[in-house]
Formats: structure tokens, sequence, C-alpha cells
């Protein structure tokens, strides 16, 4: 009785913590299109892109009146992150649903376009972390390149996403064969793979 009791009980948590993780893609996503939303008003309070630059006394004031009243989550410096966000994305699309915050600000100091889509692609098809980005910039894979691959690099999001498959977009994908019966599958077992890729992908080592 009481194992039977604890494998009801441990469903219930694998849910909670299915579907906690799940709100939480949801709630990145929407973070980013905020701070897109954010970097675009501050682009366009400053004059527009040409001269957004020139308007850090705006971005001072505001991120002072901000971070006073909502934390130093929007101080001047991620203010002046948020801008950068939106002037380096200007279509924040093709970013958002794949990248979190944590792998947008460890790019945005790349200036070079194409090393940028680079590591960028590398994290979609490699399902990397931040933390393994990082270590891929450091290790300067995109160095090792040839110059001819180094030039004219898109992102994978933009020209090539309807051509790629599940396998292609993420290393070891969870996929289940529907053909198979359903009620032989252990839900308890889907619901942990659930959980430890959206952990890995996301938040596992970010």
């Amino acid at each position: 009785m009481n194992n039977e009791k604890f494998k009801q009980l441990e469903n219930i948590v694998i849910e909670i913590e299915s579907n906690s993780r799940v709100r939480m893609m949801v709630d990145n996503e929407e973070r980013l299109k905020g701070y897109h939303e954010i970097g675009r008003l501050l682009v366009e309070a400053q004059g527009g892109a040409s001269r957004a630059k020139y308007g850090n006394n705006l971005i001072k004031e505001w991120g002072e009146k901000l971070a006073q009243e909502y934390g130093k989550n929007y101080d001047e410096s991620n203010l002046k992150r948020f801008r950068l966000f939106y002037l380096t994305f200007p279509k924040s699309d093709a970013v958002r649903h794949l990248l979190t915050w944590t792998h947008i600000r460890t790019l945005l100091p790349i200036k070079n376009e194409n090393e940028r889509n680079y590591y960028i692609n590398q994290v979609i098809l490699n399902n990397l972390s931040s933390r393994e980005l990082i270590q891929e910039i450091k290790n300067k894979s995109f160095e090792r390149l040839s110059y001819a691959d180094k030039n004219n690099i898109k992102l994978i999001t933009d020209t090539q996403n309807n051509n790629l498959t599940l396998e292609d977009m993420i290393k070891d994908p969870i996929i289940i064969n529907v053909d198979e019966d359903i009620s032989a599958l252990d839900e308890a077992t889907i619901h942990k793979e659930i959980i430890n890729y959206v952990e890995n992908r996301f938040f596992g080592q970010s």
C-alpha cells in the first residue's frame, strides 16, 4: 500500500516539476520579448539607431528611476544591454524562441555578425547551455574555421528552419514513437525525460 501511495505522490511531484519548467520556458520567451521592446523604445526615445549611442544621459536617468522602483535588473547597464539587444537583433523572433537571456547577453559583445551567427547556430544545433556557449567562445572555435567558412554565416532560424528535422535542432532529442501502444508507455519516465531536457536546455548549466 505504501509503495502504491509513494508512486502516486511521485507522479504528482513529476507533474508539478514538469509544468513548472514549461512555464519557465514560456516566461523566458515573454521576458526576452519585453527586453526587446524596451530596447526598441529606448532607441526611438534617443532619436533612432544612428543616434542611439549618444543618448546615454537618458539611459542613465531612466535606469536610476527604474532600478529604484523595480530593482537592479532595470538599471543603466541592463538598459544598455536591452538597447543593444534590439540593435543587434531588430527581429528577435529568430533567437528568443531558442535562446535564454544569458545566451544572448553572452553573445551581445561579439561585433562580427558572422561570428555571432556561428555561435548562435552552435547553441541551436548542439543544445549548448550558457556555460557551454561561454566555453565554446573561449575555445575560439570560430577562429579555427577557414577564411571562406567564416564569411556569410546565416542564422539557421532565418534560412534553414524549414529544412531541419528534430534531430538537427536538438542534441539527444526526446522522441516517442506514437505508433506504439500509448497505454504501455511509462508516464513517469516520459515526464522525467521532459524535465531533464528542459533542465539541460534552459536551466541546467546556465
